[in-house]
């Protein structure tokens, strides 16, 4: 695969985690997690990224992501009232940074993202489409990769806890906690199905 292309202005709500190379992240979703939607993100080198913490009682089946010191970072809610699983990342100031919305595809999975960029003040939209056959999907802005994910086959943590390991390549210049958080929304509708 060739190296994905700098995005410049760099692109994501949270500049803290724009990286200046391509970076790879690790997600592992924790085996005895009680709410069952423990993440933890690292990058392949081993760097703690962030953790998305599960709530085990919600209406809104609402997930926290916090920085490897445990600062909060936002929150990712299910909308309860939409036609396709969709979400809503509510920021430490109770402002919306970004939402992610399903779209009815057959056979596969697609979805948008949409939030303002802190880089230039810009509205911005994602394309996210994967394809669940072979766990697989591609992230987009206007045609451009932003990332590509990958689940591990067949490890034995999938095979008896049923819990999964995803590989997603980020493009440099992007929010790598955006990316993570589409990540786990894909991983919500696909277990939804």
């Amino acid at each position: 695969m060739s190296p994905l292309a700098v995005f410049n202005p760099p692109l994501g709500p949270n500049p803290k985690y724009f990286m200046p190379e391509e970076t790879t992240l690790t997600m592992k979703e924790k085996a005895f997690s009680l709410s069952g939607d423990d993440f933890t993100i690292k990058t392949t080198s081993g760097i703690d990224v962030c953790k998305c913490k599960g709530k085990m009682v919600s209406l809104h089946d609402s997930k926290e992501f916090v920085d490897p010191q445990g600062v909060h970072l936002f929150t990712l809610k299910n909308k309860l009232i939409a036609l396709h699983k969709s979400f809503r990342a509510e920021g430490p100031d109770g402002k919306d940074l970004f939402t992610v919305k399903g779209h009815f595809s057959l056979m596969s999975s697609k979805s948008s993202c949409h939030f303002i960029n802190a880089s230039d003040g810009r509205e911005m939209e994602l394309d996210i489409k994967g394809d669940w056959f072979d766990r697989s999907a591609n992230i987009t802005c206007q045609g451009q990769p932003v990332a590509t994910l990958s689940r591990e086959f067949f490890n034995m943590r999938e095979m008896f806890v049923d819990k999964q390991t995803y590989y997603v390549t980020v493009a440099p210049g992007v929010d790598l906690t955006l990316v993570a958080a589409v990540c786990i929304c894909l991983d919500e509708r696909e277990n939804e199905k």
